[in-house]
């Protein structure tokens, strides 16, 4: 089964990025053969609507979980259309994280945010 968690850099001892839709980088880890890719966030700089471009990125790399500190409205609409379940990272420590969804120990997100329309970096 495969995760996704947004990280500031391209390594396993980068910190869990707080933002879903503008993180740099997505950590997709397969969590059965323990290898991880970096992917790179092309939503990341996008004027308008990051977190819903960022969303159908984690859509595309067919992962069942994401594991994130907040996530938009909009963009938690997509990952569920998809079945993919939102998780409340219990740190900035992807290794942290990884333990607690496997250890079964990290809690679903359920805090929502409306989103930040019309807010986006340039």
């Amino acid at each position: 089964m495969k995760i996704a968690i947004p990280v500031d850099d391209h390594s396993m001892e980068t910190n869990v990025c707080q933002s879903f839709g503008r993180a740099p980088y997505f950590l997709i880890y397969d969590n059965e053969s323990k290898e991880s890719a970096f992917l790179d966030n092309s939503a990341a700089a996008s004027q308008g609507g990051a977190g819903i471009k960022a969303a159908q990125i984690i859509v595309d790399s067919q992962v069942s979980a994401l594991l994130t500190p907040r996530c938009g409205e909009n963009a938690a609409n997509v990952l569920k259309a998809a079945n993919i379940k939102l998780y409340k990272t219990v740190n900035d420590s992807i290794k942290d994280n990884i333990r607690a969804y496997n250890d079964g120990t990290i809690s679903l997100l359920d805090e929502i945010h409306p989103g930040f329309h019309n807010h986006g970096g340039k």
